[in-house]
């Protein structure tokens, strides 16, 4: 478990049964990549996992309150929301327990940390897609997509 530092979430919300922050995981944390050596932006993913899908319209109201702006749900049954300070951003994402995208983000997370030439694959792949983006975003994670989905294939066939 990762544990929430101030300005993450309201109070409030730190608080609550229902937004359950001690079910929080790490999904794809620019800043755990960067302890792990692999290349990251300056901004943290950040996935809370509620323990039921019953506490997320609680959840995303209580976060829907607060300084973010939220942006609806990804069409993955996972609501997203971010807050962006001085150029540096931070991205959360609420979603029930049993959610397949996560489950295929800590899949690809995990078999990143247990695969070094993979994950040097990736590192090359997105600095590549960020000196081509020219700040296009919808580009730089298009460009991702098939590299993301085999290393997903290959994280399952080893589960």
């Amino acid at each position: 478990m990762i544990p929430l530092g101030r300005g993450c979430l309201p109070r409030s919300a730190r608080r609550s049964p229902l937004c359950s922050v001690t079910a929080c995981f790490p999904s794809t944390i620019s800043a755990a990549r960067r302890c792990l050596g692999l290349a990251a932006k300056p901004k943290i993913d950040l996935a809370a996992v509620m323990i039921s899908d019953a506490f997320l319209p609680a959840a995303i109201e209580i976060v829907r309150a607060a300084d973010f702006v939220f942006h609806g749900d990804t069409g993955e049954q996972r609501w997203a929301f971010t807050r962006d300070h001085d150029g540096y951003g931070f991205r959360l994402y609420l979603c029930g327990p049993d959610n397949r995208a996560h489950r295929g983000r800590i899949l690809f997370r995990d078999y990143l940390r247990n695969h070094p030439e993979r994950a040097k694959a990736y590192a090359d792949l997105k600095r590549r897609l960020a000196a081509e983006a020219d700040d296009d975003w919808d580009f730089y994670t298009g460009g991702k997509t098939d590299f993301v989905s085999e290393t997903v294939r290959l994280a399952a066939l080893k589960t």
